[in-house]
């Protein structure tokens, strides 16, 4: 019985480049497990929502006659500046909501707030409520806050404080 064995050689730079590859390709597969898996889209309750789906509610809709008129604001943080929620507001009305102090560097840093803002303002005064405001799903976040300054500012509104 003879034996013969066999001997491979290996260059180490084949070898390197080989489990380079192995480990990309691993990355890859777990890149795409996690951004198709659907956690992304997905709401709390397991559906998927779409871009206008309801926001949650902040406040009850305001009755007729319900508040003291006047300009009411509230403080909201954004990073280290602090921007003002400036709600208008006449006996029967919600007349205007804007930002107040809004610096350059914030806005720049916050690119989201201003259109968030728009988007709320313009249902919100079309509904005269807080009720059944819809936000795009990529500035859920920003107008949760801003939705929750703007409540602030009407409840005190509605209290004359």
């Amino acid at each position: 019985m003879s034996s013969n064995p066999k001997i491979v050689v290996l260059k180490m730079r084949e070898i390197i480049y080989t489990l380079l590859l192995l480990f990309l390709a691993a990355l890859l597969i777990v890149c795409l497990v996690l951004m198709f898996s659907g956690r992304s889209g997905e709401d709390s309750s397991g559906g998927v929502q779409t871009p206008d789906s309801p926001a949650e509610t902040a406040a009850p809709a305001p009755e007729s006659g319900s508040f003291i008129a006047g300009i009411y604001t509230t403080p909201l943080s954004l990073g280290d500046s602090v921007v003002d929620v400036e709600v208008s507001v006449d006996q029967n009305h919600i007349n205007a909501i804007r930002l107040v102090n809004l610096s350059e560097s914030a806005a720049a840093a916050f690119p989201l707030v201003t259109p968030s803002l728009e988007h709320i303002t313009s249902q919100i005064l079309e509904k005269q409520s807080l009720e059944g405001i819809t936000c795009p799903q990529e500035n859920r976040y920003t107008s949760q806050m801003l939705l929750s300054a703007i409540s602030d500012a009407l409840d005190r509104a509605r209290s004359g404080q």
